[in-house]
């Protein structure tokens, strides 16, 4: 997540942009760390783990600041944006950057169909935004990375 939306993770104790498999102390932790399954650490048993789904995880990433605040602060939309101007290609990028394929030709038609109604930059760049939110909430997503 922090890599595909340009915001690297700050865990105590650690440089910037740290992954969370550096840290060392089983102490340091965060709500997402622990919403999503990292051991306790209190042995050494691989069955602290949780590996299972559950709607914890899945309230996390459509209703909570992790996802919603690393798009507006990676400010990836934006970007892209300025790099390669016309919304289609963002579209694009933004596919190869969280799924690692470019649109189906049915998903950028849906997809082009929607954008087409959007009048102002705003709302371009907000719809752009919701298609990144969409992507990293995807089972393509999820599953993958």
């Amino acid at each position: 997540l922090a890599q595909v939306t340009d915001t690297p993770n700050k865990f105590r104790g650690l440089p910037l942009g740290s992954r969370a498999v550096n840290i060392a102390d089983g102490n340091t932790s965060t709500y997402f760390l622990t919403t999503f399954g990292r051991a306790t650490r209190k042995t050494v048993c691989s069955c602290e783990v949780k590996m299972e789904p559950n709607l914890s995880q899945a309230l996390h990433l459509l209703n909570g600041d992790a996802v919603n605040n690393r798009i507006q602060r990676g400010q990836v939309v934006q970007n892209l944006q300025k790099e390669v101007k016309k919304p289609e290609e963002v579209i694009k990028s933004l596919y190869l950057r969280t799924v690692s394929r470019p649109p189906t030709d049915v998903e950028s038609s849906r997809l082009n169909n929607v954008l087409s109604e959007a009048k102002e930059p705003a709302e371009v760049t907000q719809f752009l935004e919701d298609v990144f939110w969409a992507l990293l909430n995807s089972k393509e997503y999820l599953f993958n990375h």
